[in-house]
This record gives C-alpha cells, sequence and structure tokens, in this order.
C-alpha cells in the first residue's frame, strides 16, 4: 500500500548558531582520534618544533595531549586559536594558492573545541610568561611552562554520543594514532617523536642530524627507525628531477626522491607505500597509478611494492585545498607528475644490483645479436655479442661456440677456466646444476643463477632496446609508436596445426605481428607457416613463439590496446627466446651470461616477477655446516 504523503510545512532560511556549524565542520574533519592527532601534530611543526610528545588515554578517546618545543603563541592571541577560520597560516587568495604549511584552513582547533574539552598552554618565544587557556570557559590565567605548546582533548565527541559509538575498541583506535604519528615522523627526520599511552612509552623516534649537508642521510636513518633496516636494505635510492624548458628556469619543476623497494620485498598489502608532496603525506591516484606502472617490467601478479617517495613541486602547481583532512591533492599538471614519478623509481631500479657499478645499457648500446645459422635450432644459444665490459675485458661471443659444438651436448670442464682479473660481483661459473642453475663464485661466497630465468630477461631488455633505438632513428618520442623489430626470414618454414581463432587473429594482424618481426600466414585451411622470425630469437622455438604471440593477440585485439601492452608481447618472444633448462652450457657460456646480467637492466628479475640470482654468503654456508660453534 502506497501511503499518500503530505506535504511539510514551510520552514524558515535561518542562520545556524556558531557551535552547530563548528560541530559539522568537526564531522568532516574529525573521524577519530587519529584525526585530532594529526590536526595538532601540522599545528605542531607548523610553529618550527623539534620534539613532539603525544600522551594519549584509552586510544585517544578519553585525552590527546600534543607538547611541542615550538615559537609558541601570544597571549592576545591565545583566544583567537579557538575561533572559527583563525589561522596565522594564510591571509589572503594568493596565500591559499601556494600554501607551504602543514595547515591552513583555522578550522580545526574551533572543531575539536566543540566536540571535546579543549584547552591551551602556551609560551610563545621571549615571552615571560606561559598562559593556560580553558576552552569552555574562555579563562585565561598564567601557568609554568617553557617555550612552546600544549593542547589537552578530552572526552572526545562527548556533545555528540552517536559519533562516539562508532569507535573501534581503544588498541584499535591507538593503532590508528600511531599510524598518524608515523607519517608524520617519516617526512621530518629532523624532528623527534614521543607517544605515550597509559603512562607507558609505545613509539619513539629520536632526531636525526643531517651529515655532511645530506639530507637522505637523515632520512635513512629515520626510514629504518620508523620502517625497520630491512626496508632500507632492501630499496634503492630514488632521486630524480624534471627542469623546465625555459632556459631562464633553473629550478626543477618536479623532483622525486627517497626508496623504492626492490621487487623482492614487495609484500601481500599496500601498507608501506608512502608519498609525500612537500612533506604533505597524500592518498592520490596519480601517484599510486605511477608508483604500480612503473613496477610493471619487474613485479607482477597482485604483489604490492613498498617505497617512501617525497615529491618536491612548486606549491602554486598544487592545489592541498581539496578536501577537509587535506589527504588529498590536485595537481595542475598530473601527467607531468605521474611521469616523473614513474620515471623515477623506474631509473632507480633499473640499475641492476648484479652489476654494482655496472653501467646499465643505453638503447644506442643495445648488443647485436650474433647470428650462426639462417635456421631455427630446437634449442636457443647463448648468443651475447663480443663487446667490452666496463672493466675494459672483453666478453667471448659463445653463439660460434655453440655452432661448433651444437652436434654434440657440451659437457662443463672439471676445472673451471680462470676469468680476467677483476671486480665481478656475479663471480667465476663454477658449475651446473642438473640444467638449471649455475653456480658461480665471487668474493661474498656462492651465487646461485636460474639460467632461463636470468636470460629472458636479457633478451627481453635487447627487444626494448632495439624498439628505443629504432624510436630515436625515426624522430618519434619513445613508446609513441610500434616500431618493427628487425626480422629474420626462414629458409624453410615452421608449419603447425592452428585452431580456428589462431588462424583468424593471423589474418587481422598482419600488420602487428610484422612490427614485431613476425610473418605468420596461412598455410592450408588449418596450418599456419611462419615464414619470419625476430633476430634476435633466431636461435628459438618458432612455433611455441607464434602460438604464444597469437594467444596475446587475441586477448587485446584493439590496436590501442597492442599499443600499451607491446611490452607483455615482447616478453613472452623473450619467454620463448631465452635458454631453456636441461641445456647443457660450457663455462665460457655461463660466463658470458654472468657477465650480461652484470651490465643488463633490471636483470635481477625475470620479466615474471621472478629474483635471477641469489647470493649466498660465507657466514651463510658456515652456519650451514656448523663452523666455529
Amino acid at each position: 500500500m502506497n501511503a499518500v504523503l503530505s506535504p511539510s510545512p514551510r520552514r524558515p532560511i535561518r542562520e545556524l548558531p556558531d557551535e552547530l556549524i563548528s560541530q559539522i565542520a568537526a564531522g568532516e574533519v574529525v573521524e577519530r582520534p587519529a584525526s585530532v592527532v594529526r590536526e595538532l601534530v601540522d599545528n605542531a611543526l607548523d610553529a618550527g618544533a623539534t620534539q613532539i610528545t603525544v600522551r594519549l588515554l584509552a586510544g585517544g578517546v578519553r585525552l590527546i595531549s600534543v607538547e611541542d618545543d615550538g615559537a609558541g603563541i601570544l597571549r592576545e592571541e591565545l583566544p583567537i586559536a579557538l575561533k572559527r577560520h583563525a589561522t596565522s597560516k594564510i591571509s589572503s587568495l594568493h596565500d591559499l594558492e601556494s600554501v607551504s604549511t602543514m595547515g591552513f584552513r583555522g578550522e580545526a582547533l574551533a572543531a575539536i573545541n566543540s566536540i571535546a574539552d579543549c584547552a591551551i598552554m602556551s609560551r610563545a618565544s621571549g615571552q615571560s610568561n606561559a598562559y593556560f587557556l580553558d576552552g569552555r570557559s574562555g579563562e585565561l590565567k598564567p601557568v609554568a611552562r617553557s617555550t612552546g605548546t600544549t593542547v589537552e582533548v578530552k572526552e572526545l565527541f562527548f556533545s555528540t554520543p552517536a559519533r562516539r559509538k562508532f569507535l573501534k575498541t581503544d588498541a584499535t583506535e591507538l593503532a590508528h594514532c600511531i599510524e598518524s604519528v608515523r607519517r608524520h615522523a617519516l617526512a621530518r627526520p629532523d624532528v623527534g617523536f614521543a607517544i605515550w599511552h597509559e603512562g607507558k612509552l609505545v613509539e619513539q623516534w629520536r632526531r636525526c642530524e643531517t651529515q655532511g649537508g645530506d639530507p637522505m642521510v637523515a632520512l635513512d636513518q629515520r626510514l629504518a627507525d620508523v620502517l625497520g633496516s630491512d626496508f632500507v636494505e632492501r630499496s634503492v635510492l630514488v632521486d630524480y628531477r624534471t627542469s623546465s624548458k625555459n632556459h631562464l628556469e633553473t629550478a626543477p619543476i618536479v623532483r622525486v626522491r627517497g626508496r623504492a623497494g626492490i621487487p623482492d620485498a614487495a609484500r601481500s598489502r599496500a601498507d608501506q607505500q608512502f608519498c609525500y608532496v612537500n612533506g604533505r603525506f597524500v592518498r592520490d591516484k596519480v601517484l599510486t597509478h605511477a608508483g604500480r606502472s612503473a613496477y610493471e617490467d619487474v613485479l607482477h601478479g597482485h604483489r604490492q611494492p613498498v617505497y617512501a617517495l617525497y615529491i618536491e613541486i612548486d606549491p602554486t602547481r598544487v592545489d592541498v585545498n581539496v578536501h577537509p583532512t587535506k589527504i588529498e591533492v590536485r595537481f595542475r599538471d598530473s601527467r607531468e607528475v605521474h611521469q616523473a614519478v614513474r620515471h623515477a623509481v623506474e631509473d632507480a631500479l633499473a640499475a641492476p644490483r648484479a652489476g654494482g657499478a655496472a653501467t646499465p645499457l643505453l638503447p644506442t648500446e643495445a648488443p647485436t645479436p650474433a647470428v650462426t645459422a639462417p635456421m631455427y635450432s630446437a634449442q636457443p644459444a647463448m648468443n651475447f655479442a663480443a663487446k667490452q665490459d666496463h672493466w675494459g675485458h672483453r666478453v667471448s661471443e659463445v653463439g660460434a661456440l655453440w655452432q661448433k659444438s651444437a652436434s654434440a651436448p657440451a659437457s662443463v670442464a672439471s676445472t673451471p677456466q680462470a676469468l680476467p682479473s677483476g671486480n665481478w660481483p656475479l663471480g667465476k661459473a663454477l658449475a651446473q646444476l642438473q640444467g638449471v642453475y649455475i653456480l658461480a663464485e665471487n668474493a661474498q661466497g656462492l651465487v646461485i643463477v636460474d639460467m632461463h630465468a636470468a636470460h629472458e630477461r636479457i633478451v627481453y631488455e635487447r627487444l626494448k632496446n632495439q624498439l628505443s633505438l629504432q624510436d630515436m632513428e625515426s624522430g618519434a618520442a619513445p613508446g609513441t609508436t610500434l616500431p618493427g623489430l628487425a626480422s629474420q626470414p626462414l629458409l624453410i618454414p615452421a608449419t603447425f596445426a592452428a585452431t580456428p581463432s589462431e588462424v583468424a587473429t593471423a589474418e587481422a594482424h598482419i600488420e602487428t605481428l610484422r612490427t614485431l618481426g613476425l610473418e605468420i600466414t596461412p598455410f592450408s585451411a588449418k596450418t599456419l607457416a611462419v615464414r619470419a622470425v625476430p633476430t634476435t630469437l633466431i636461435q628459438g622455438d618458432a612455433t611455441e613463439l607464434a602460438r604464444s604471440v597469437l594467444a596475446e593477440l587475441a586477448q587485446h585485439e584493439a590496436s590501442t590496446v597492442i599499443q600499451r601492452a607491446h611490452n607483455e608481447l615482447l616478453a613472452t618472444m623473450a619467454c620463448h627466446g631465452a635458454v631453456r633448462a636441461n641445456r647443457r652450457l660450457t663455462l665460457e657460456e655461463m660466463n658470458a651470461l654472468l657477465r650480461q646480467m652484470e651490465e643488463t637492466e633490471r636483470s635481477d628479475q625475470c620479466n615474471h616477477g621472478r629474483p635471477t640470482w641469489r647470493q649466498l654468503g660465507m657466514r651463510e654456508l658456515d652456519n650451514l655446516f656448523l663452523r666455529g660453534r
């Protein structure tokens, strides 16, 4: 039954009382005790504090006290501090458009005071006394205190009991408060932080001194203190800047610094991803997407990367006045920031850790694979071009070596061949284990290499370098086109029985296949013929390569999707062009692979995100055999 709704009586338009207005604002600003902690710590940092102490009772519900040693508040300004829209941070629209402080709205203290018992005790620099202000009564009286400010918030949500019902347990609220302070601590290593709960010290991060004028030293110490030394040890340094095209402007438009975790440090949850814009912790889709996309080539599946990134940008190029909690921002040029963050992390991850000081291959230095036979063989050779490495030693071309011994399996020599003297990070090859792993000796101990995973990455990077080189030669911006890979015609086409879907895909994507160096044409109604393959993969299995690429193209039918997914296609091709398990290698082939790993970008992970090598130090080996016990 439909009820008949009677028209509601007309209500007059009137102004809301100030207290109700403040409580409405509090609903936007204060979600839980952690929100109060964030706002008060923001104010302490803006006051120039070098030490901030947070004291809590009942997870912050009964008491939140934030004490600092900052500049303090003058006696005559204390009553104004609790009024709505009162702030020392901005005074004009121009100030709002170029905010450089943590706080600026002038709403937090008034909002907090409307839903809790609030009091401020402060002594300004040069003032003889400190003064205590009662937020309820407005009473102002002198008290004893050193320079700085203490804000006490008691019985949160006492005037809005419905809001209090939505709070979680004391332990949960305490965890949120700690997380709020932790985010501030990660951005300000020059400030000491301490958190007390129920009279017990639960967290403390001491002030880190900058050494030698390098702020990254202090930041690394703070990252280790807050996130653990393992975070720093399993991450790489990020330092990247974009410059203005205007030669009169010397300052960088965007600078990205911090640390990005290596792929091995990835986690199942995104709980260690910290992004800061001009010192402010933010959650931003542009930054999150940029960070994730930087790991596309080395981290696959649902694993989440870890990083702490600090973006510095002209305040006029970012709008922080987007959300009451100030956790969201809007960039004037989001693409510019996205590209800066992505390139910053990509460049940091690109340098192979296996190579130590090795210089990564540039697109113009992409090695040209040696082609030793026009025919496709069932097993790929370790085709590493003869060239000099960064120590000045010549790496042998092993493609010809394999060709000479192709008629019989190569046996591993009983005595390892001596390498030229030099600092070889991955050492020299000792033997091959079960046709899968290469065992090598370096200064630290034993290195174990997954030869297929390592060679897969090397081939993949060659393919990408070849595309980049062709982009530069054509004058196109990198990644804007899908240039053709150099191909090698087969004297005898490789034919295979194809499904109707494979035949249709091959006919529909003739041009795309050609850009990938493949020529696949119908041989009969149910048969396809592979007539040309990429030169880099001349030694691979043509049939398996063709089937894999056709399967990828069937999933990415639209040309725009293919353009975006061309790296995935190259990864598929590289996988089938890499040396297979159970392939016996000579020591010279093994050493050639190690040297290429040391020079190839991202060689620490294969195209699927798996590690390509592991180090067992002498201490770990001694522990296995209980030496020294």
